[in-house]
This record gives C-alpha cells, structure tokens and sequence, in this order.
C-alpha cells in the first residue's frame, strides 16, 4: 500500500519537492518536471524523458550527466500535460535542439506530441523516440503498437551519453532509435500496487499465481501462470526475449528490474538464474544493472530487458552517468583488478592425532546420526519457525535445518574421502557453523568440532567417549555464547542432559530431563538475545533453542537404541 502521503491531490508535487530537497546537488524544480543541475555546454542536446509519475526512479530519478537534461512529471500513472513538456523543453534547450523520450501511451502521444509541435512552430528543434519494447503488449509484427516499459532506461542511458559527448541531434535521435530497436522486456506481476489515498489495490493477482506480461500500470498481460521458482521465471524471461534475437552479436546490456516491492536480494538471485541461462546460449553480458529503474509505486514483480549491442551502443552503455538513482563510474582497467585467489577449500580436517582404525570404521556411525539430526528437524521446522516467532524473528526452524543440511553434507564427503569419525564431526561443525543462522549455527558448530576434538583425544568412540563429547560440547557452547542456566537458551536443556548422562549413561533419562527442562523455560524470562527486549511476551512459550536440543535428543537416543550392533 501507498500509505505515506498528506492527500492523493499534493502526492507528486510533494515528491517532487523531497527529491529537490534531498538532491539539490543533481536537479532543480521547474514548472512541468526537473531538470538537471550540473551545467551543460551550449550546443549539447537536451535529451527529455517523461510520463506519469508512480514509477521511481523513472522518470526524475534519471536526470543527471549521461542521462536526461530533464524530466516532465505528471500526475501518478496520468500523462503530463502539453504545458508541462512544453516547458520543461525550454529549460534544456541550450540551442542544439530536444529529444523526447517516453512509453507508447496514448496520452504521453498526445500531449507530448501537442508540445513538440508547438516548439517546432517557435523555432525550436525536436524529434521524438517513442519506446516500445514491451513483447507481450502486441505481436513482433507490429512492434510500433508496443507500449515502452523498462526500455525507457535503456533507451535514455544511451541517447544521454551520446547527448553528453556533444554528439547532434541527428546523431542522439539516431542511437535512441537503435537503442530502441534492439531492446525486448516481459516482465511477471505477483501483486497489484495501491494509488495514494486508495484503500484498494489498483488491480489484484490472485495468490500463488504471476501475470506474465502486465503492465506497469496495470494493463492485461499475455497470461496467469502459477508462481514458480527463480530459475523458471529466468527460463520464461530469456526464452520470450531470444526469441525475438534483434541484433547480430552475442553481447547484451541486461536490466533486472523490481517493480516496487521485490527485494534486492530477490533480484540477485533472478538475475544469477538469467546470466547463467544466457552463458549457457554464448551470449556475453556487458555491465548488467541489477535494481529497481521502473517501478509501478509497490507492485510486486520484476522484469528482464535485454538491449543487443553493437561496438557504438556498448560504448554508450558503458559511459559515465550520475543521477539521484543511477550512478555509472568508469571500471578499473583489467590490470587494476585484484586477482582471483579462487575459492578456499577446506575440504580436508587435519586434526592433532591420526585416525585410528575403530574411528575409521565408526565414520558413518556419525553420518547416519546427522541424518537422524536433519530429518527431525525438517519434521519440526514449522513448529520451531512459529514458536521463535513469538518474541524473535522467526528464523530458528530454517536457520537449524539449513545448518543440519550443510553439516551432513560436509559429513557425508567426509566420510566418503576416507576421513574418520573425528574428522567427520570437525567438518560437520564446521559447515553448520558456516551455513546455519545465526547465533544457533556457531553454536552448533562449535559443540559439533569439540566434539571431534575430544574423540580425537581418544582415538576411539565408545559409550564413555560419547559422553565426554557431549560435555566438550556444552563448555564451548557456553563459552562461546555466554549463556548459564536460567537465561532462557538452549543450555539450560543441554546442562540437565549432561548432568544425567554423565552420572548415569543412561541416555533415555537424559533425553527425558532435557525435554522436561525445554518445557519448563516457558516459565524464564530471556536475558541473553534477540528474544531479550521481549522478554514478557517470551514469558509462557518454551525457548526454540532448547526446544530444538531436547527434540535432537531424544531422536538421537532412539536412534542409538535401534540400530543394529555393530
């Protein structure tokens, strides 16, 4: 929802006024826009951008060196008026002529087409470039009736660098429409986005389904599909966009764009899945930009666009620009960078003592626990995800299970490359530790490698050295996380397990006194973290950390109890 504003009426002027106010330093208010601060040599083009307002950073985000003289705004997902480009023109016209760029619209059409000609009948020099690079608007053969979405960026980053070398008119309107030409964007919609003022979404996707193909303001998409995985909506994206290969080469300017409320990290990961999907094809990716560009207020979805490149093109892709929401730097020259030292591997646990011949043979005794370990938390993870919700951030279920994961995975190769048991538990601890959550991961971890440490010490793996395992473990979990017994962690189910498996070896009562001592930190108060500040609303839920140590347990020990002597 679009909830910060003092009245759907004041909503871009005020936006405009913050952004001005805030950036000072690159754009200035005009009557109609923005336009940009940094001086411009007499004789340059003044490259103009424009459409409705509600797709930050487009379009007053874009006004900088390299980029827009300037940028008409109107009114969010409404054309601007003729006065308004009209006027934003003569700001940047330094004698070299305009050229506007913006999206098919009818009523960017119209009105921009109302002030180009009103200039031209003052003498002024203006040529238009409209962009329309949205596939799944109409069918390859009828290109012109595309609407522009994300190409705007593209089409912009290249006509303003050209525009910024002192190139003419003829020249920028030329590389504008090649640029344009020779860029494809489909972008996929998980949510609707939420005018100012409005108190329902503007249009809705039902759940678990994307609209392939909507656009920016809302209009029909090619179809619903259900909601799929990264790799498949790279699949989808690059597949659509190669079909309608548009240039020679096999280098492209690719944009992975958010939509208003996809984050950062998501389109990392979209755009991974997309460069290894182009890799695959031999197309080479040139300065990607990974970002939110052409947004749809807080519409949930991104879009792929995909520019192919020539030697001219690349070089303007490649040019220096700055702007309040896009920066361009020149990249350091090949032999400025830092080499590559490769990955590290750790793939070998050297540890103070050789393996004896019984922890030889006891290694897939400890990878057939891990197993038992990751499948119970697996089971569990739902619970322990809603039972850490209520006074932390609800991480504990994923954070165990992916630390289990990696743990029995490195313990697995382990045990495969012919390491022994105490070797296998060191790499285990040492890959949860690395992939596990948080505090719970380095916790784990660091029981799990003093465990191994201890059954090095004995060279063997026997009720008694279990046992001394265990207690390593417990003194470098509370000497590494500061915790004692009653700060509400999941020593205070470890210290009663320890105490009744040291005293007795038996592990079934000592399995039964840490789930009894899990149930009873429902009544603590936490004192060590997350959960800290939140102490009272902890107060009657059991910790997930000695939760999760009294469910592993007591699968473990039943594990021990069941299986086959050896």
């Amino acid at each position: 929802m679009t909830a910060i504003h003092n009245g759907a009426g004041t909503f871009v002027d005020e936006a405009l006024e913050g952004l001005t106010l805030a950036y000072g330093r690159d754009v200035r208010r005009v009557d109609g826009g923005v336009v940009r601060v940094a001086a411009r040599p007499a004789g340059h083009v003044g490259v103009v951008l424009g459409g409705g307002s509600g797709h930050y950073p487009a379009f007053a985000g874009l006004v900088g060196p390299g980029l827009a003289a300037g940028a008409v705004c109107g009114q969010v997902f409404t054309s601007p008026s003729a006065a308004q480009a009209y006027r934003v023109c003569h700001a940047v016209d330094a004698g070299a002529g305009v050229l506007l760029v913006y999206g098919n619209y009818a009523g960017d059409v119209l009105h921009f087409g109302i002030a180009q000609r009103r200039l031209r009948a003052e003498g002024h020099d203006v040529r238009t470039v409209l962009v329309t690079d949205d596939v799944a608007s109409a069918p390859a053969a009828e290109r012109e009736r595309r609407r522009g979405i994300a190409g705007d960026f593209v089409v912009v980053k290249i006509a303003g660098a050209a525009a910024e070398t002192g190139a003419d008119l003829d020249s920028v309107e030329r590389v504008a429409r090649k640029a344009n030409e020779r860029t494809r964007t489909l972008g996929v919609a998980i949510s609707g986005c939420t005018l100012p003022g409005a108190g329902q979404p503007l249009f809705e996707v039902p759940a678990g389904v994307m609209s392939v193909g909507l656009g920016i303001h809302g209009e029909p998409g090619i179809e619903d599909r259900p909601l799929a995985s990264s790799r498949e909506i790279a699949a989808l994206l690059v597949d659509a966009l190669l079909a309608e290969r548009a240039g020679d080469g096999a280098r492209l300017a690719v944009v992975v764009n958010g939509l208003g409320t996809v984050t950062y990290e998501e389109l990392f990961v979209l755009f991974k899945d997309v460069a290894g999907l182009l890799s695959e094809r031999g197309i080479e990716v040139v300065e990607p930009e990974v970002g939110e560009l052409v947004t749809s207020l807080d519409m949930g979805g991104v879009s792929l666009t995909v520019c192919w490149l020539d030697d001219e093109l690349e070089r303007l892709w490649r040019a220096p620009a700055a702007s309040p929401a896009f920066v361009k730097t020149e990249r350091a020259a090949a032999g400025d960078a830092v080499p590559d030292v490769g990955r590290w591997s750790d793939a070998t646990v050297r540890l103070p003592r050789p393996p004896t011949p019984e922890l030889m043979a006891a290694a897939d005794d400890v990878v057939a626990a891990l197993a038992v370990v990751c499948s119970t938390l697996e089971e569990h993870e739902s619970a322990l995800a809603r039972l850490d919700a209520v006074a932390g951030d609800g991480d504990h279920g994923s954070g165990m299970v992916r630390g289990a994961r990696a743990a029995l995975a490195a313990a697995t190769a382990a045990a495969g490359g012919d390491q022994a048991a105490d070797a296998v538990l060191v790499a285990a601890g040492r890959a949860w530790a690395e992939h596990g959550a948080g505090t719970s991961g380095a916790l784990w971890g660091a029981g799990l490698e003093a465990a191994g440490l201890v059954v090095n010490a004995a060279g063997t793996l026997d009720t008694g050295t279990g046992t001394d395992a265990v207690t390593a473990a417990l003194a470098a979990i509370s000497e590494l996380g500061g915790a004692r017994a009653g700060d509400k962690t999941m020593v205070d189910a470890m210290e009663p397990f320890v105490a009744v498996l040291t005293g007795t070896g038996a592990w079934r009562q000592a399995a039964a006194a840490a789930r009894e001592a899990a149930a009873a930190t429902a009544g603590l108060r936490p004192r060590l973290g997350r959960a800290r500040p939140l102490a009272e609303k902890s107060l009657g839920h059991p910790d997930p950390g000695a939760t999760s140590f009294a469910l592993l347990a007591a699968a473990i020990t039943q594990h021990l109890t069941e299986r086959p002597a050896r």
